[in-house]
C-alpha cells in the first residue's frame, strides 16, 4: 500500500491532510477545555451546539464551494482554506464568550468545508490508475482513524508541561504546514471539457440522477446511524451502562478505530477481486446485525462479558463502516464526468454531513430520554432501512462509466499572459 507514496505530488498531498488532521484533533482537545473555561458545568452544551455548527457549516458551504470548484485554482482554494484556518485558530486562546466560539467555529469549518472536497476531487487525477487510487483511499481512511487514536494521547503528553491554550499554536503550525506542502505540488488541470453544471446544487442533482449515487445517499444515512450510535453514546455505555472507569473509553473508541483500520488494510487487494457494490452493500447490511449483537447486549443487565462484548460490536461497526466509506470514492470517481468530479464530491460531503446531522442529535436525545435500548432500536432500523434501499437502488449492472477525454498536464503555478490559469470548465 506504501508504494503509491513514491508518487511525490500525492507525497505532499497526504503529507498535508495527515498534518492538518492532527492540528485539527489538538484543537479538539483544547476547545473542550476552552469551553469548560467559559461555561463551567454547560461546556457539554456549548459542545454539542458547536457540533451541529460545524455539520451545519459543511451542509450549506460544501455545495457552494463545489460550485466554485470549476472556476478557481484548486491549488489556490486549498492554500487560501488552510490560511483561513490558521487564522482562525490563532484567535481562539484569545475568546472569552460563548458567542465568540461559535462564530469561530462556523468560520474554522467553513474553510474545512472548501478544502476537503477540493482534496479529494483532485486525489483521482494525481492518481489515475484505479489500484493506486484504491490504496490512497484506504491510506486516507487509516489517517482519519490513527488520528482519532494519536491526537488525543498527543494532547495528553503536551497538556503534562504546557497550558491548552498552546495546543491552538499546533493547530495554526499543522495547517501553515498543510499550505507549504499544498505549495509545493503541481495539480493536474484539464483542457475545457463539456461544460459541467452550473449552480450550488449541481452535485447534489447529479446524486439523485445516477442510481449508484443514489445507493450512496442511504449508504450514508447507515454508516451515520452507527457512528453517531458509537460517538454519542460510547461513554453512555461505559460509564453508565456498564459502571466503568472514564479510563475505559477510549478504548472503546478505539476498538471502533481498529475495526476500521483493519478492513482499510485488507480492502485494496479485495476490491481487485470483488466488485465495490458488493463489498460496499455487504458492509451496510452489517451494520443491521450489528445492531441486533447491541441490542441482546443493551438487554442483558448483568455480567462480566458485556464489557469485552461491547468492543467487539464496536470493533464490528468501525469494519462495517469501513467498507462502505473506503470505496466511495471510486465509486464517485466512476459515477461523476471529470468536469463535474469537484462538484460530485462537495455534495458527498455536504450530505453525510447533513445525516449526521440527524443522526448525532437523535442518538443523544434518544438515550437520554428514552433509553440505550430505544436508542439502538430505532437507529439500527434506520441503518438496516438504509441498507435494503442501497440493494434496490444500486442496479446489479453497473451504468457505463463517465469517458474522460481530457488531456492532463501540469497545472502552472502562476498564471500565463496568453491563458487563464484555470478553464472555466475545470472542476476537479
Amino acid at each position: 500500500m506504501l508504494a503509491v507514496l513514491r508518487n511525490r505530488a500525492y507525497r505532499h498531498l497526504f503529507a498535508a491532510q495527515v498534518i492538518a488532521l492532527v492540528g485539527t484533533g489538538l484543537a479538539t482537545v483544547a476547545l473542550g477545555l476552552l469551553a469548560y473555561d467559559i461555561a463551567g458545568a454547560d461546556a457539554g452544551s456549548v459542545l454539542g451546539t458547536a457540533l451541529a455548527i460545524k455539520m451545519a457549516a459543511y451542509v450549506l458551504i460544501a455545495p457552494a464551494i463545489g460550485a466554485l470548484g470549476g472556476r478557481l485554482p484548486r491549488r489556490t482554494l486549498m492554500v487560501a482554506a488552510d490560511l483561513t484556518r490558521a487564522g482562525v485558530a490563532s484567535m481562539l486562546p484569545f475568546v472569552d464568550q460563548v458567542w465568540q466560539v461559535y462564530v469561530l467555529v462556523f468560520l474554522l469549518q467553513s474553510a474545512s468545508a472548501a478544502f476537503t472536497p477540493t482534496f479529494q476531487a483532485v486525489i483521482p487525477e494525481v492518481l489515475p490508475d484505479e489500484r493506486d487510487y484504491t490504496r490512497a483511499l484506504s491510506m486516507s481512511r487509516l489517517a482519519y482513524d490513527l488520528e482519532s487514536l494519536f491526537s488525543p494521547a498527543l494532547a495528553a503528553a503536551l497538556l503534562s508541561v504546557i497550558t491548552y491554550n498552546w495546543l491552538f499554536s499546533g493547530t495554526v503550525l499543522g495547517f501553515l504546514a498543510s499550505a507549504t506542502l499544498v505549495v509545493s505540488v503541481l495539480l493536474p488541470s484539464r483542457t475545457a471539457s463539456p461544460a459541467p453544471r452550473a449552480g450550488a446544487t449541481a452535485g447534489t442533482r447529479l446524486f439523485f440522477t445516477d442510481p449508484r449515487l443514489r445507493a450512496l445517499l442511504a449508504l450514508n444515512l447507515a454508516v451515520a446511524a452507527a457512528s453517531a450510535m458509537v460517538t454519542v453514546n460510547s461513554v453512555v455505555y461505559v460509564r453508565h451502562f456498564l459502571g466503568l472507569s472514564a479510563d475505559a473509553v477510549p478504548l472503546a473508541l478505539g476498538a471502533y478505530g481498529a475495526g476500521s483500520m483493519t478492513v482499510a488494510l485488507v480492502l485494496p487487494r479485495v476490491l481487485e477481486r470483488v466488485p465495490d457494490r458488493t463489498v460496499m452493500l455487504r458492509g451496510a447490511l452489517l451494520l443491521g446485525a450489528v445492531f441486533a449483537s447491541l441490542a441482546a447486549i443493551t438487554a442483558t443487565r448483568q455480567g462480566s462479558w458485556r464489557w469485552p462484548a461491547l468492543l467487539l460490536v464496536w470493533a464490528a461497526f468501525g469494519a462495517a463502516c469501513s467498507m462502505v466509506l473506503t470505496p466511495t470514492g471510486r465509486l464517485i470517481r466512476r459515477s461523476a464526468p471529470p468536469g463535474e468530479r469537484t462538484a460530485a464530491f462537495a455534495a458527498q460531503f455536504s450530505l453525510s454531513h447533513g445525516c449526521w446531522l440527524l443522526t448525532y442529535p437523535l442518538a443523544g436525545w434518544l438515550g437520554a430520554e428514552a433509553g440505550l435500548q430505544t436508542a439502538v432500536a430505532t437507529l439500527g432500523t434506520i441503518a438496516l432501512a438504509a441498507g435494503v434501499a442501497a440493494v434496490r437502488l444500486w442496479p446489479a449492472r453497473e451504468p457505463a462509466m463517465p469517458v474522460d477525454r481530457d488531456r492532463i498536464h501540469p497545472e502552472p503555478s502562476h498564471p500565463s499572459p496568453t491563458r487563464p490559469p484555470h478553464t472555466l470548465t475545470t472542476s476537479a
